[in-house]
């Protein structure tokens, strides 16, 4: 990897993390477990018709020293746009044996079982805790890793038959507006994305196949819901080759997934309030929601 590039992402990380934690306006519980909890913000523009909702959900390489707080300047950033918003939490890959000397990606099936949960939960909690927000304006959007598990959510109608996260009918979401999603896992494996990420999640080289129809947002096509990526052609964390793949495996489906690329950009400044990039995606994410 170039020096200038590594030196560029670096940079990237270092302005989008500045950012002092939001406190959020109310935190739920959607089950037991300390990391089973959703953030939620009012919208910061009263308007006369409730707003639409979005769901954040952070990246990190579904590692557990990576959680929702650094993504709070994002929502917070999307409540002054006028969202309601929930920021996800969900566990991830500390209480799994490391591979590699750091903390594993992932828990499975704990990781799945959490996203899946809180989805289910939302619209209870939305009614109680946020009732200035339209849930039938939802628009899921995610980071990274995060970016996986907002396909992966809108794709649970199409897992396979037994799949313990599998619904009987597709998700009301709007759409998915996916930011640098780890979305082909096998194009992922290939380039070693965060350092191996997706490989560990699925539980290793022997489980990698055979979990694969269960996790890979490449695998669950078509979904018949509204999804568009969000990239930065300068990425070196989740290259553009991997939203590529993507995109490409939707159209073979018959599925015409958004593609918007930008110049110059890298991995951070997507959810950067700071930066150019994430007025785009809140474009993006309002051209689904309105």
């Amino acid at each position: 990897m170039p020096d200038d590039a590594v030196a560029r992402d670096t940079a990237e990380a270092d302005a989008a993390f500045s950012h002092p934690a939001v406190t959020p306006d109310a935190t739920a519980a959607y089950g037991e477990h300390p990391d089973q909890v959703i953030d939620f913000y009012e919208p910061r523009i009263a308007t006369e018709a409730p707003a639409p909702l979005v769901v954040v959900l952070h990246g990190g390489a579904w590692r557990a020293p990576y959680d929702r707080r650094h993504l709070t300047p994002f929502a917070d950033f999307l409540a002054r746009r006028g969202f309601a918003v929930a920021n996800v939490e969900y566990r991830r890959g500390s209480s799994i044996p490391a591979q590699g000397g750091g903390p594993a990606a992932g828990r499975w099936p704990e990781t799945f079982d959490d996203v899946a949960a809180a989805f289910d939960a939302l619209p209870a909690l939305v009614a109680d805790l946020v009732p200035s927000a339209d849930i039938r304006r939802t628009v899921v959007t995610g980071h990274s890793a995060g970016g996986h598990l907002a396909l992966w959510a809108a794709a649970r109608h199409v897992l396979p038959t037994g799949s313990p996260w599998r619904i009987d009918r597709p998700v009301p979401f709007r759409g998915v507006v996916a930011l640098a999603p780890v979305a082909d896992f096998r194009v992922a494996r290939e380039l070693g994305v965060c350092s191996d990420a997706p490989l560990q999640l699925l539980g290793g080289a022997e489980k990698f196949d055979e979990r694969l129809a269960h996790a890979d947002p490449a695998a669950l096509l078509p979904t018949g819901i509204a999804t568009t990526v969000v990239q930065g052609r300068t990425d070196i964390v989740v290259p553009q080759a991997v939203a590529e793949a993507y995109a490409d495996a939707a159209a073979k489906a018959g599925e015409v997934v958004g593609f918007t690329l930008l110049e110059g950009v890298g991995h951070f400044p997507l959810i950067d309030p700071a930066a150019d990039a994430c007025a785009v995606v809140a474009e993006e994410i309002a051209q689904l929601a309105y």
